[in-house]
């Protein structure tokens, strides 16, 4: 995958051919993806991805995501059969990685990922099982960023193991590790420290699916 800065100056490309400027700034990125400026240089600083912001503006746009984050050009995606894949992406879904999210549900599109991602969701064959999803919230960095894409497979919503998964309870979706107690409790946890571990009953809530990859790490 490329670096921001590579998708930055792509963006504003597109953004100078679409509002006839010939000089175009990150302010204007910023306000093209719908970023606060200063949020965005600190993004940009940091080579951390806004994807949703990404995906949204590529959907205005009605051009390819897949070309500003694989550097795959527009005319190749008529044939993707042999390094590229597809699955289900939920859009309009935000797994909170801190507090409430966005009720889950099953308004999806397609999104192209390349091949060597395919291995870490369980082979080819498994593709049906997997659902991309946005997350929310910094409570799961530094594994999950802020409005990372992740990979759910909803073929695996066994505990016992642990790992990262996507539940759905009464307070909405949340993304978190998952530590199954003797008692048959479970402990909620963050990645990142500074929130703290909960506990709830395994019947108050829902697992979606396991996590098995992001855009931004392999679990």
């Amino acid at each position: 995958m490329t670096t921001f800065e590579d998708i930055v100056e792509r963006l504003k490309d597109i953004i100078s051919a679409t509002v006839g400027a010939k000089k175009v700034f990150d302010k204007d990125v910023a306000t093209a993806l719908g970023v606060e400026p200063i949020n965005f240089a600190t993004m940009k600083k940091r080579n951390k991805i806004p994807f949703k912001e990404l995906s949204e503006f590529c959907a205005r746009q009605k051009i390819s995501l897949n070309w500003l984050l694989f550097d795959q050009a527009p005319e190749s995606l008529i044939d993707i059969t042999n390094k590229y894949y597809q699955v289900k992406y939920l859009r309009d879904v935000s797994a909170s990685a801190g507090g409430g999210a966005d009720n889950y549900d099953e308004n999806a599109e397609l999104l192209t990922i390349p091949d060597n991602f395919v291995s870490a969701m369980g082979g080819e064959k498994n593709l049906p099982n997997i659902e991309a999803i946005n997350v929310a919230g910094d409570s799961m960095e530094p594994t999950l960023s802020d409005r990372a894409i992740v990979f759910i497979d909803t073929s695996k919503t066994d505990i016992k193991k642990g790992g990262i998964f996507a539940i759905v309870s009464e307070s909405g979706v949340f993304i978190k590790r998952l530590n199954q107690r003797i008692d048959g409790s479970v402990e909620i946890i963050s990645d990142n420290k500074d929130y703290p571990v909960n506990t709830a009953s395994a019947s108050d809530f829902v697992i979606i699916g396991k996590a098995v990859s992001s855009f931004n790490s392999i679990f």
